[in-house]
């Protein structure tokens, strides 16, 4: 899937319409995996990947999901509310920013090192708040011997460690 969005003949919105439609199952499993998918191809995904979901009004609408096949399904809910919380959020920032803070150049001459004042204070507020919701993700160390959890858990690590360069640099040009 991440070589077929490089792929000028495929069609991306066809691509994210079909993972949306697995979001909406009833089954944790299926929309963990369809969430999952969609971070990586938002991660390492063409960015016109990125480009669309954030140009959609409403992306997951989960905030309410409950999985009530049984007690896993509970428990795995919460987790489900949470990520795409995040994944929200993450479409939400490149749509105000026009740039995924995960994909911009970090150190000396980076983007938020360079960007200026204005645009700086801007973009801080909507960096935290990518922060902040990855963070309220909140894995116990027992969750993660749950491979789907940890699979996601590895995905938000890798941006929270980008994302934390970002306004580390964000800061430094402020200062």
């Amino acid at each position: 899937l991440i070589q077929a969005t490089q792929d000028s003949n495929v069609n991306v919105p066809q691509m994210a319409d079909t993972l949306m439609e697995r979001v909406g199952n009833a089954s944790w499993v299926v929309v963990f995996k369809a969430l999952i998918t969609t971070h990586h191809l938002m991660v390492h995904g063409n960015e016109r990947f990125l480009q669309f979901l954030a140009s959609r009004n409403t992306l997951f609408n989960l905030s309410n999901f409950l999985d009530k096949t049984g007690s896993h399904g509970y428990d795995m809910s919460t987790f489900i509310r949470r990520y795409s919380r995040y994944l929200n959020e993450k479409a939400f920032a490149y749509r105000q920013m026009s740039f995924d803070f995960g994909r911009v150049k970090k150190g000396a001459d980076g983007a938020m090192r360079t960007m200026t004042v204005e645009k700086l204070l801007k973009g801080m507020p909507i960096l935290q708040s990518q922060i902040d919701s990855l963070l309220d993700f909140e894995v116990h160390p027992k969750d993660l011997n749950n491979r789907v959890i940890n699979a996601c858990f590895l995905l938000l690590f890798k941006d929270l460690i980008k994302l934390y360069a970002c306004y580390n640099d964000g800061i430094i040009n402020l200062l």
